[in-house]
């Protein structure tokens, strides 16, 4: 103890004189590898060199670690023994501060922070780096959180299933490939969003889409009554398999893209002014009315464009039949495009990802994070409205019993 106390104010000498600005760090690293070599002792049953009758294992040199504290990052050597293991009871594994630092570390990652930004922040901390394959490490402990996440049962009716895809380069095999991430956004019956499920596979095929539509079924989804997405033909037979009896909206943004690729680029313009027209109708009724004028118009002048029109005009007017509160959200798959986009710019700070898990592991968190989001904000309609989704229309009611009558 008498040694500890002259080295303490030795260094508290050196300190005043300006010869040792890490007075602290140095104090405390001291201080550290004394009650080491104290619980040492204690578990030994003998100080170094020491011959007594109760002396259980020998001293076995040491071993370095590195140890991230306030004051900085200390160099310790600790005990080894040649029976059995030591740890030191102050370096106990992930104690809170540890904990804290792992958590700055997630997060960051999750929000798209880069590695070389996150080791910047730690030296500003004083801690001497975080390597990439240290953060590596610490991310992979955000595996267990998403995997819960994406398996999760999935409870109650979800009337209303948007599906879409974003595509991101990751490293496999020797090469680097886009990678396809599905991504499924539900509206429970109650009118709260959700995400319900994200999976990354090589291709955006059939079999990939109709293997992540079974998974969602298998953990319990139900009650789908209609499926918002592109046309991509694919996806539209896993979601006839699948969802039987569901009604299909094409994507209307999809859709005019599509549409206006057929006609000269002069056209363009006026061409998408003339095709709005169809869906700022009241009705379905009127809505097919415009549709067969617009191809009268353009039948000669641009037959492909016509002839898109036609084939896609079911789908495309699909949420006619749905309650009008719900029509503009349901038109197009723009709520979940706006996902896929923050999605991507999270993506963009790593790049290319190394293995497909990492790039799960990103896409996951951060789909995690924004159904976090949506579970306290405001419903995505309304209850009444949600009603009115599982009411019969009045209207309607009354219209088939005349028709009956009649007939």
């Amino acid at each position: 103890m008498a040694s500890l106390r002259m080295t303490l104010l030795d260094l508290l000498n050196k300190s005043e004189q300006g010869a040792d600005p890490n007075f602290l760090r140095d104090g405390v690293r001291l201080l550290a590898q004394e009650l080491m070599d104290a619980e040492v002792t204690d578990l030994v049953g003998a100080e170094p060199h020491q011959r007594t009758a109760g002396r259980t294992t020998y001293r076995n040199g040491y071993r370095d670690r590195e140890w991230d504290t306030r004051v900085g990052t200390l160099e310790l050597q600790i005990p080894k023994l040649r029976q059995g293991t030591y740890f030191p009871s102050l370096l106990e594994p992930r104690r809170r501060h540890e904990r804290a630092l792992l958590s700055v570390v997630q997060e960051a990652y999750i929000h798209g922070v880069s590695t070389r930004a996150v080791d910047n922040l730690a030296e500003a901390l004083g801690i001497k780096s975080i390597s990439k394959d240290q953060v590596s490490r610490i991310c992979k402990e955000l595996d267990a959180q998403v995997h819960a996440f994406r398996t999760r049962r999935l409870d109650g009716e979800f009337p209303y299933l948007f599906l879409d895809a974003t595509f991101e380069k990751v490293r496999e095999n020797g090469r680097v490939i886009s990678m396809a991430v599905l991504i499924a956004v539900g509206v429970r019956s109650s009118g709260e969003r959700e995400v319900v499920g994200v999976d990354v596979g090589p291709a955006e095929d059939h079999e990939f889409w109709l293997q992540f539509l079974r998974q969602l079924v298998s953990r319990g989804l139900s009650g789908v009554r209609l499926v918002i997405s592109d046309s991509h033909l694919g996806l539209k037979q896993a979601v006839a398999q699948v969802f039987v009896g569901a009604s299909w909206q094409r994507c209307r943004v999809h859709f005019m893209r599509n549409a206006l690729a057929t006609v000269p680029k002069v056209a363009q313009q006026m061409v998408a002014a003339t095709l709005r027209t169809v869906f700022a109708q009241p009705d379905q009724g009127s809505a097919h009315e415009t549709v067969e004028r617009i191809c009268r118009l353009f039948e000669k002048r641009y037959p492909q464009l016509v002839k898109v029109v036609q084939e896609a005009e079911v789908d495309v007017l699909a949420y006619f039949s749905f309650p009008v509160e719900h029509r503009r959200q349901i038109w197009s798959t723009n709520s979940l495009e706006r996902l896929n986009k923050e999605v991507s710019r999270r993506c963009d700070v790593v790049g290319i990802f190394p293995n497909r898990a990492s790039l799960l592991r990103l896409t996951g968190a951060v789909l995690e994070e924004q159904n976090d989001e949506w579970a306290v904000g405001r419903r995505y309609f309304s209850t009444e409205s949600m009603n009115k989704l599982y009411q019969p229309n009045n209207e309607e009611v009354v219209k088939a019993l005349l028709e009956l009558e009649s007939a």
